[in-house]
């Protein structure tokens, strides 16, 4: 054994075959600096070994590398860019001392070879893989840009325009796409990678393969022609400019950083990318997108130990009514592989309710993105019904009625006579009181709220809603449950409006009150969508939710906080329900919908909706950009901070992604706590103060006072005061 270390390991095999192993302590490999520094040692070691004529790299897991430990990086990140720069030239110059052993190379590529994986696989003169393969550099989805050297070496192996794809994207690519653009110099079968590497390495020992020719391409200048370079990089420049937009930095330095490295040999051009690595770890949006990989991982880690701790299994569901609700979860359901009963009380609900799930499985088909064969066994996994009698073996029921009490305590009332002693029932409510609702049903620890967003194939969010009676066994097999249908479920403690909608409304009261004063609604979109990031702003999210929807949520987060979120006179949202403008349901609401001659949909501010606020809302007037989003923002951040300090919702990192997976806040800011923090607390609370006679929804608790005041983050403090 040449080296033998915690997570890495080189051994001299036969025919001077030396294999450098990675192989950790942990379930996975992954870059950190225990890894780095045994890294170091090993290329020292095979340098040493007279005996050695070329190195095979391998993992010993299941997955070859699955990238850098984001979590140590982070503390890194907080040193100034001067300080960054060097440290990261660390970590990329011993990838370079990899790359300059003077013996052939090949990587066996198993798994997940993503990140750093995928940089180390790119310093090998050879690069074979299995079908299991999963390839790419993700870099871009964090807010970075490949820091290992990939943005010199992906370049010289597959071209610049590739290049500029692979990692713009951030996607992870199968064998056969690699190999088709030129990454891997073979695709095998599990069972002869190891054998077929080593074939490989020994033709280049032998010199049947030319593998100094292949290491010389990635140290010289990329072979781009003056008038290819000004095409490419111009091209790339302006569809990444298209597609990313000036809120997320990354993918347009990446390209910027292979355009000034082209003409460079690998030392230079190496030293271009720790540089433009280093400013954007210093971005805010490198903070947030990082924040929120790390929040996902909570959320992911709480759903599995739910799976593990579920002790009942949900095998067979089912979901009562059939609308569009309904044939959504049945959907979503069946296509993960779970079988569902779908119950209503006549065939046309029914027929809605499978038409709606043939139609999301017949836009997959046309995509490309499914078989007609996939389609059919699907949609034989939905069974529809009139009779509770089909429900009765079931392991789960999603009661998804009309949003009414009573209507759902009788349906909730009923089919439970019809369940197993151990059935769980669950409630699709928006609003509705777990508590209140627990009170039709005989066995309440069984119950709980299962709130999905819609569209339901499209929207990853799940509320799991715990009322006072509510078993820990029944959340932990909801949550799983959600998990297998391919859902990021988040455990909420019951309150009018729950999470999601509880700390939406505020924003849309603060919205309600600019108009009254005579903003422009169209121009506050304009504003939230273009400056601030939503995907829309608060009258086009109306006009998609319902007004009267809206309406009704506002009632009831009125009665359940009367004096912050009392109902406001003349609510222009009042006032287009009251007008029978209904949103996109009908056609009309803030904007009136339709088709252009091509059938495409089109939006207009509309001329009626503005002359029903003539009556009630002040002149027109004009407000700052910076006035608006804080109108605004400021409600919902202090909102989700009064959820933390209430215990609704366990910790920052899962508040911040019910955001981003349930209203779509956007993610290069990372979600409200996130966005309060890059702000700083200091500086939100004197914002706040400013408008605080405005009512209470602007006003910031004591607790958020106490925070700015200790200097704590919300990320690792436990902040419940209730």
């Amino acid at each position: 054994m040449l080296f033998q270390g915690q997570n890495l390991s080189a051994e001299l095999l036969n025919d001077g075959i030396v294999e450098f192993k990675f192989d950790a302590q942990g379930s996975v490999n992954k870059f950190d600096q225990q890894t780095f520094k045994e890294y170091i040692e090993v290329v020292a070691a095979i340098n040493n070994c007279a005996d050695a004529k070329g190195v095979l790299v391998t993992s010993g897991k299941s997955n070859f590398i699955v990238g850098a430990d984001i979590t140590e990086f982070l503390t890194m990140f907080k040193l100034p860019e001067a300080e960054l720069i060097p440290w990261i030239k660390g970590g990329s110059d011993v990838f370079d001392s990899f790359e300059d052993i003077k013996l052939p190379t090949i990587v066996a590529l198993n798994g997940f070879a993503l990140g750093g994986g995928c940089e180390m696989s790119l310093a090998c003169d050879y690069r074979i893989a299995d079908t299991t393969c999963s390839i790419g550099l993700p870099e871009v989805k964090l807010g970075l840009i490949p820091g290992f050297g990939g943005t010199v070496r992906l370049p010289r192996i597959i071209g610049a325009d590739n290049a500029v794809e692979w990692m713009s994207t951030g996607k992870a690519f199968k064998p056969e796409q690699a190999m088709a653009v030129g990454l891997l110099d073979a695709v095998v079968a599990p069972e002869h990678l190891r054998e077929a590497a080593i074939n490989m390495l020994k033709q280049a020992m032998s010199g049947k393969l030319n593998w100094q020719a292949k290491r010389q391409q990635k140290l010289e200048a990329l072979k781009l022609s003056p008038v290819e370079s000004i095409m490419t990089f111009n091209t790339c420049k302006g569809m990444i400019a298209a597609k990313a937009g000036k809120h997320y930095p990354a993918p347009m330095m990446m390209v910027k950083t292979i355009e000034a490295a082209a003409l460079l040999g690998r030392a230079e051009a190496m030293l271009i990318e720790n540089a433009n690595f280093a400013k954007l770890a210093k971005t805010d949006a490198a903070t947030a997108q990082i924040g929120l990989f790390m929040a996902d991982q909570v959320v992911k880690g709480k759903a599995k130990k739910a799976a593990k701790m579920a002790t009942k299994q949900v095998n067979k569901a089912a979901v009562l009514g059939a609308g569009i609700m309904g044939g959504g979860i049945a959907y979503q359901s069946a296509y993960k592989g779970t079988p569902i009963i779908m119950k209503d009380i006549n065939d046309a609900a029914l027929d809605l309710g499978l038409n709606t799930a043939a139609g999301i499985l017949t836009k997959q088909v046309e995509r490309g993105r499914m078989n007609v064969k996939t389609m059919a066994g699907v949609l034989n996994n939905i069974t529809p019904t009139l009779s509770y009698d089909s429900v009765k073996d079931v392991d789960i029921v999603v009661e998804a009625v009309v949003e009414n009490p009573k209507v759902k305590g009788m349906v909730l009332a009923e089919v439970e006579s019809f369940l197993s002693e151990d059935a769980i029932l669950t409630s699709n409510t928006s609003t509705i009181s777990i508590d209140l609702l627990a009170q039709s049903v005989k066995r309440p620890e069984n119950f709980c709220g299962m709130h999905f967003f819609n569209p339901v194939n499209k929207m990853p969010l799940v509320e799991v809603i715990r009322g006072k009676a509510t078993s820990e066994e029944t959340v932990a097999a909801v949550v799983a449950y959600a998990a297998k249908m391919g859902k990021s479920p988040i455990v909420v403690n019951d309150c009018p409006g729950f999470y999601i909608n509880r700390v939406l409304f505020p924003y849309f009261a603060g919205f309600s009150q600019l108009m009254l004063e005579g903003v422009d609604f169209a121009a506050v979109d304009k504003i939230m969508e273009k400056q601030f990031g939503w995907p829309m702003g608060p009258a086009y999210l109306l006009d998609v939710v319902g007004v009267d929807t809206a309406d009704h949520c506002t009632g009831v987060m009125s009665s359940g906080f009367p004096t912050r979120m009392a109902k406001i006179d003349n609510d222009p949202v009042s006032t287009l329900y009251s007008n029978k403008r209904l949103g996109q349901k009908n056609g009309k609401g803030f904007y009136d919908y339709g088709q252009d001659k091509r059938g495409r949909p089109t939006k207009v501010a509309s001329a009626d909706a503005y002359a029903l606020f003539e009556s009630t809302c002040a002149d027109k007037k004009e407000f700052s950009s910076e006035d608006i989003i804080a109108r605004l923002m400021i409600p919902m951040v202090n909102e989700v901070v009064r959820c933390l300090e209430e215990g609704v919702v366990d910790t920052a990192a899962e508040a911040d992604m019910g955001l981003i997976y349930g209203i779509g806040f956007p993610p290069f800011r990372g979600g409200a706590i996130r966005y309060l923090e890059t702000l700083g607390l200091t500086n939100f609370i004197a914002m706040a103060d400013k408008y605080a006679h405005l009512g209470e929804i602007y006003q910031v608790t004591d607790g958020l006072r106490e925070m700015a005041k200790s200097g704590k983050s919300y990320f690792n403090t436990d902040v419940k005061t209730a």
